[in-house]
């Protein structure tokens, strides 16, 4: 899949951030221990884990945040979707195209009720 690596300049020192060109809502680049490592798209529904997070963030009205945070308390593990900067500083450095194989969440993780 192809990706941005973007690095930016914050008041806590520089940052690289993988994102999706022509990113919509729905999709976001979820990083495992602070490496990107999965991709959801919820309106992609042939792929089951990314209908069951259809499931658990549009239809439940919920953050993505607050259902990763249910993913990492019932499964013991560390999913986030990176911030560039907490208080909203934020300088662009350099941007460049990249591939990386990101996966779909593992349905093992995923339950429909979380």
């Amino acid at each position: 899949m192809e990706v941005k690596a973007t690095t930016y300049r914050t008041l806590s020192g520089t940052k690289q951030i993988i994102e999706i060109p022509k990113k919509q809502s729905a999709q976001w680049v979820i990083y495992e221990d602070n490496k990107p490592k999965y991709f959801v798209d919820c309106f992609k529904l042939e792929i089951e884990s990314n209908a069951i997070m259809n499931n658990l963030v549009l239809c439940n009205k919920e953050s993505i945040e607050e259902v990763l945070q249910k993913i990492n308390k019932r499964n013991n593990i560390n999913l986030s979707i990176p911030k560039i900067s907490r208080i909203g500083f934020k300088k662009k450095l350099k941007s460049v195209s990249t591939n990386l194989d990101l996966q779909p969440i593992p349905e093992k993780w995923l339950d429909y009720s979380l």
